[in-house]
C-alpha cells in the first residue's frame, strides 16, 4: 500500500533503521535518531543502486507547488531517466556539475560580491554600481566561468565602454571587475585576477577640473555677489555657507540639522560616513561666520530634517539649485561651479602658508594609508579650527576691500 502523510508523521524510530515502502522503488528510511530520509532503489546495468532524495518533511511525500519537489515527483522523474537508458546517479552528477558551473559564473560571483559589500556604499551609489554591472559587464562576460575570462576579453568590455565616450565609467568598471576577482580568489573560486594584467593598457581619463575663482582680486567681489543674491532665502544661505565650509556640493545640500553641534566654544558639523565620498566620518569646524549663517537659516528650516529642503520638504534641494543660482548672479560655468568653492579654498590656503596636510584633512581627501587617516582626524582638528576661522575672517576682509587689496591670509602664531 502506498504511504500516507499520517503514516509518515506517526512513524517512530527503533533501535535499527527501518524502511517504509511507497512503491516504484521509493521508500522512507526511519533512522534511530528520528530523522526520516527518502531513498530511491533501482537497478542499472545489472547492479542494485540507491539514491538519496532528501529528508522529510523538507521533501514532502507529494507536492503541488511548482517550486517544491515531492519525493514521488522526483521518483517519477528518475524513472524517466532510467527509461532513457541513463543511470540516475550519473544524471545527478551532471546536474550538480551544471549547478556548480552556474554558481561560478562571473555574474553569479559578482552578485554575491555586491550583496556582501553593498553596505559599504551609499544606497544611491549601490544602485548605480549594480546597474552599471548589469548594463556594461554582465551582457558580455556574465555567463562565462571566472577561469575562462582572459585579459583581452576584459579589455574588449572596457573598450566598448570607452568607445561611447565614457572613459571614467570604463575605468571604474575595470576596478569593479578587479574587486569581484579579488573576492572570487579569496573564496576559492578563482586563482588569478586577469584585470591586473590590464594595468597600463587602459589610459587614464582626462581629469575634469571644476571651474573656480582663485584670483584674490576677484574673490571679494564674488563673495559680495553671493551676499546680494535675491532669490529664496534657503538658497542664499547655502551660497553664503558654501565658501565657509568648502565641502562637496552633495554633502552641503544633503546636510541635516541633527548633524550640527552649535552650542559651546567649538561648534562642529559632523558629517556621517554614508554621506562622504571616502565613507569615513568627517568633522567640519564652524567659524563664527558659519554659525551666523546657520542662525539666520534656522527659523525657516530648523523644524525640519534638512537645512536646505526642496520644494516638497521631504528631500533636499536638487544638485542643480546652487549652480543655477550662480548663473542667476551672472557667474558663468567657466568662471565658477559649486564644486569650485573647494578649489578656491585649497588654492588660497596653500598659497598663504597653511600646512598641506591640514588643508587636505579639511578637504577630506583620501590619505595614503590608514595610519595617516587616524592621524589626520585626531591630531589636526585644533589646527583646522584655527584655519577655518582665519579663512572666514580672510573672506570678510576681501569683501570689505573693493579692489581685493587686503592683508594676506597668514597662519596665526
Amino acid at each position: 500500500m502506498p504511504l500516507t502523510d499520517v503514516q509518515i508523521r506517526n512513524a517512530k524510530p527503533g533501535s535499527k533503521p527501518r524502511r517504509l515502502w511507497d512503491g516504484n522503488g521509493l521508500y522512507l528510511e526511519v533512522m534511530p535518531s528520528g530523522s526520516k530520509l527518502w531513498r530511491f532503489k533501482y537497478r542499472f546495468a545489472g547492479k542494485e543502486k540507491r539514491l538519496s532524495l532528501g529528508a522529510y518533511p523538507t521533501v514532502p511525500l507529494s507536492s503541488f507547488d511548482e517550486d517544491t519537489k515531492g519525493a514521488r515527483q522526483e521518483c517519477a522523474r528518475l524513472k524517466g531517466v532510467l527509461a532513457r537508458g541513463i543511470d540516475p546517479a550519473d544524471e545527478r552528477k551532471r546536474e550538480e556539475a551544471q549547478r556548480q558551473a552556474a554558481a561560478e559564473t562571473f555574474e553569479a560571483i559578482a552578485r554575491e560580491w555586491f550583496v556582501r559589500f553593498k553596505h559599504t556604499l551609499s544606497p544611491a551609489y549601490a544602485v548605480e554600481v549594480l546597474r552599471r554591472l548589469e548594463s556594461d559587464v554582465f551582457p558580455w562576460i556574465g555567463a562565462m566561468q571566472m577561469q575562462d575570462i582572459s585579459a583581452p576579453t576584459l579589455l574588449s568590455v572596457v573598450r566598448r565602454i570607452e568607445d561611447r565616450g565614457a572613459a571614467e565609467t570604463a575605468r571604474r568598471q575595470l576596478q569593479k571587475i578587479s574587486q569581484v576577482y579579488a573576492f572570487a580568489i579569496a573564496t576559492g573560486r578563482a586563482e588569478r585576477n586577469p584585470a591586473q594584467d590590464l594595468k597600463g593598457a587602459v589610459p587614464p581619463p582626462n581629469r575634469k577640473h571644476f571651474a573656480a575663482i582663485t584670483d584674490v582680486r576677484e574673490v571679494g567681489a564674488f563673495m559680495n555677489a553671493l551676499d546680494g543674491y535675491q532669490g529664496q532665502h534657503t538658497t542664499r544661505c547655502a551660497l553664503r555657507l558654501a565658501p565657509l565650509v568648502f565641502v562637496r556640493p552633495g554633502e552641503l545640500r544633503k546636510s541635516e540639522w541633527s548633524e550640527f553641534e552649535l552650542e559651546g566654544k567649538t561648534p562642529t558639523w559632523r558629517i556621517p560616513p554614508e554621506k562622504m565620498k571616502m565613507r569615513r566620518p568627517h568633522l567640519v569646524p564652524l567659524s563664527r561666520q558659519a554659525v551666523h549663517v546657520l542662525a539666520d537659516l534656522y527659523p525657516l528650516t530648523g523644524s525640519g530634517k534638512y537645512l536646505f529642503p526642496g520644494n516638497r520638504g521631504d528631500k533636499p534641494i536638487s544638485a542643480n539649485t546652487l549652480n543655477a543660482a550662480l548663473r542667476y548672479l551672472g557667474i558663468t560655468r567657466e568662471q565658477m561651479t559649486t564644486h569650485g568653492f573647494r578649489a578656491m579654498a585649497s588654492t588660497l590656503l596653500n598659497e598663504t602658508g597653511w600646512p598641506p596636510d591640514v588643508i587636505e584633512a579639511q578637504l577630506a581627501h583620501a590619505p595614503k594609508n590608514a595610519i595617516r587617516a587616524v592621524y589626520n582626524r585626531s591630531q589636526y582638528l585644533p589646527q583646522r579650527r584655527e584655519m577655518m576661522q582665519s579663512w572666514a575672517d580672510f573672506l570678510d576682509r576681501l569683501k570689505k576691500d573693493a579692489d581685493g587689496k587686503v592683508v594676506p591670509l597668514f597662519k596665526q602664531a
